[in-house]
This record gives C-alpha cells, sequence and structure tokens, in this order.
C-alpha cells in the first residue's frame, strides 16, 4: 500500500524492523530532550505527516521495551489516526514508573501500525442470535 508522507523531520522514514513485523517505529523529532516525570503525560513530536487512504487507519501502540523496562507507554493505546487526518503525528506518552524518564531526538517511541477496518452499518432489532457465551462478561471464558 503506498502512502504519500511529508517527513519534516531529520530522521528516516519508519521502517518495519524485519519482513514479519507488523509495525513501524516512531521517532521522537525535538528540538532539545523532553524529561517525562512519573505519573506525567507529554505530547511527543515525530514531524510526520501523511495521508491515509479510505478504509485505512493508523493505530499508535506502545513498544514493549520501552513498556516493560521503562515504564513508558502510550495513553491512549492504540491511538487512531483516521484517514481524513492531515496533522503532525504526534504520541501521547505517560510514565507510569517511579523515576524521571528523558526522551531524546530521534528515539523510537512507538509503533505505527497501518490496519484497514469497516464502517458499521446499524440494523435495529428487538433479539439477538444465541451463542454458548451469551452475556457472559469480563472473565466468563475462563482461565
Amino acid at each position: 500500500m503506498n502512502i504519500p508522507v511529508i517527513n519534516r523531520s531529520h530522521h528516516p522514514l519508519p521502517a518495519y524492523a524485519t519482513e514479519l513485523s507488523a509495525g513501524l517505529d516512531l521517532r521522537a523529532n525535538l528540538s532539545e530532550p523532553i524529561s517525562i516525570e512519573p505519573m506525567q503525560r507529554v505530547l511527543v513530536p515525530t514531524g510526520l505527516f501523511m495521508a491515509l487512504p479510505k478504509g485505512v487507519e493508523a493505530q499508535v501502540r506502545p513498544r514493549s521495551g520501552l513498556a516493560l523496562k521503562r515504564g513508558i507507554t502510550v495513553l491512549n493505546s492504540p491511538g487512531t489516526i483516521d484517514a481524513d487526518y492531515r496533522g503532525e503525528i504526534c504520541v501521547i506518552l505517560i510514565n507510569l514508573s517511579n523515576e524521571t524518564f528523558t526522551i531524546n531526538d530521534g528515539e523510537r517511541i512507538a509503533q505505527l501500525v497501518i490496519a484497514r477496518h469497516e464502517h458499521a452499518d446499524w440494523q435495529l432489532t428487538d433479539t439477538l442470535d444465541e451463542t454458548e457465551r451469551a452475556a457472559g462478561g469480563f472473565g466468563h471464558s475462563g482461565i
């Protein structure tokens, strides 16, 4: 899939780390480092702008290494970028650790996953088909 992109950062375009990777790494585009205090949230620019095709979204997801090792995650995970958005791609990060974390220019801060989606056409009804699970909620399907 070809996606028009403007790169106003001085970093390379996001790329897949391996042939089977689902996500592309997003990098911080900063004029100076940003320190995130414990429980603080920040909006981190990437310098990237794109035009997704109709029926496609981009999902901004945490990087597992940052989450596990540093307690840094994407706050609205996954963040959705709609096909009609033309602004800069920015990432909302939060520091869930007990230590200040500093983001440097060019640091990989999140992943971007490109995904197709459908629009729903609601069909109002009075009944739904029966399933084995029925109305069973969280944890209903077992351990």
